[in-house]
């Protein structure tokens, strides 16, 4: 059974990774470790969520995030509920308020929530009484993303202060890209963003991040390469010309990574877009490539924050407080 955390997360939301410290990152990577264990045994169950309620609430398809999700949720012992939204009542005009209060007239306990919109999630985490977990919401974050990738690069690398991590790719779509922006940073890393302007937010050279247009000059002396999908179903305009020109310049292949560090990792959140953000080689490569890897921590990490957010459940409270991630 994994150890009692010395102390449990201060909120009953995980929203983002905004107004997270470092050692609550730590606890939940601390826990997440002896989660691992406790996937890689023949007996893959625990008991923190016996007598729990979880439902998945994806208002986007993600079959690795939910999977991995509901994975989590029923190897703690957990009831899980996979929620179709394409048959649900929002399909028929309800509103995403009236959906949370049907949803808190069940008494879940945890709703894992998936929304297009930015800012959904919180409004949501508002109006019920379960703990909220944000799976993504628009362009805003993936908490839970940013905290597998760094369990990732904590268990290869040994820390992550210090390291030099370059996120390359479709920066303006990407809410694992803000997600990691802000963890990396609080846990002493440095970060580049590595993108053609058109791709890359507007004034983020605010955001703390050395930023890089060319990608070998981007990835010289990189201890982690994180590569993200060009993600052309939220593209509604000429963000670049071509796939193939896409990958001449920014998609990853022996010859860019040349210029990183020779132990550097290869990391991307998936699903890859093969040729055109990234090169079947180097994606492929048993000694750097992580991205197998990163799907497994992915289930002990989502564990971890079910664990710690449940016990901060005191039966039915109403909602209130400040959620992780509000920034406030």
């Amino acid at each position: 059974m994994p150890a009692e955390p010395i102390f449990r997360l201060p909120t009953r939301h995980l929203l983002g990774i905004e107004g997270l410290a470092p050692p609550h990152v730590d606890a939940i990577l601390d826990l997440s470790e002896t989660y691992v264990e406790t996937s890689r045994r023949a007996e893959k169950k625990a008991s923190g969520l016996r007598g729990r309620t979880v439902i998945n609430l994806f208002f986007e398809n993600s079959t690795r995030t939910r999977t991995s999700f509901e994975l989590a949720g029923k190897r703690l012992g957990g009831d899980v509920i996979n929620m179709s939204v394409e048959a649900s009542s929002v399909k028929k005009g309800e509103t995403l308020i009236d959906t949370a209060l049907t949803l808190t007239a069940m008494n879940p306990d945890v709703l894992i929530v998936r929304h297009p919109d930015s800012g959904a999630v919180k409004l949501l985490s508002e109006k019920v009484r379960a703990s909220v977990i944000n799976a993504g919401d628009g362009q805003h974050e993936h908490p839970t993303q940013a905290l597998l990738d760094a369990l990732t690069i904590r268990r290869r690398k040994g820390r992550l202060s210090g390291l030099v991590v370059a996120i390359c790719g479709d920066i303006l779509h990407s809410r694992v890209a803000r997600s990691n922006i802000l963890l990396l940073q609080v846990m002493g890393a440095v970060v580049r963003v590595v993108a053609p302007t058109t791709l890359l937010p507007a004034g983020i050279e605010r955001w703390g991040v050395e930023v890089f247009h060319d990608m070998r000059r981007g990835l010289d002396g990189a201890d982690i390469v994180m590569m993200l999908r060009l993600q052309r179903e939220r593209m509604d305009g000429g963000y670049v010309p071509s796939p193939r020109e896409f990958f001449h310049f920014y998609g990853l292949d022996r010859d860019k990574l040349a210029r990183a560090k020779p132990d550097a990792l290869i990391m991307h959140p998936g699903p890859m877009n093969r040729g055109v953000e990234i090169d079947s080689i180097v994606a492929d490569d048993l000694d750097r490539s992580v991205i197998q890897e990163q799907v497994e921590m992915g289930v002990a990490v989502r564990m971890a924050v079910l664990d710690l957010l449940t016990r901060n459940l005191q039966g039915n409270e109403p909602p209130g407080g400040v959620p992780a991630g509000s920034g406030r």
